[in-house]
């Protein structure tokens, strides 16, 4: 499988996914770890998570899916939704929390 099926195979079979730098439990870079707390406050327990340090293809093959250059991605129900800015702007505004009302994942 090439990495672009890979990503849309991640993306489209979890309801919530989250492309980062290192681990939900040790998160190797400051967006990344704001990302995992700003899906923690909108009360989402479980979601699948990547860390793209981990594979290189992975890395550069999701800024190519989403056409977006900077990690870490949210993807919730297959649609891609941003980064970390993009996050904390729909947290803020409550849009966030009602996108992932009833979203959980696994992994």
């Amino acid at each position: 499988m090439d990495v672009q099926q890979l990503i849309k195979e991640q993306v489209t079979s979890n309801p919530v996914v989250l492309y980062m730098k290192g681990t939900p439990q040790f998160p190797q870079c400051g967006f990344s770890a704001v990302s995992v707390q700003i899906l923690k406050a909108c009360g989402v327990a479980s979601f699948f998570s990547v860390n793209v340090l981990d594979d290189p293809e992975i890395r550069n093959g999701i800024k190519a899916f989403a056409n977006w250059p900077t990690i870490p991605q949210l993807y919730v129900g297959g649609e891609f939704i941003g980064g970390c800015d993009i996050m904390r702007e729909m947290y803020e505004e409550g849009e966030l929390q009602k996108l992932l009302q009833g979203q959980s994942g696994g992994g």
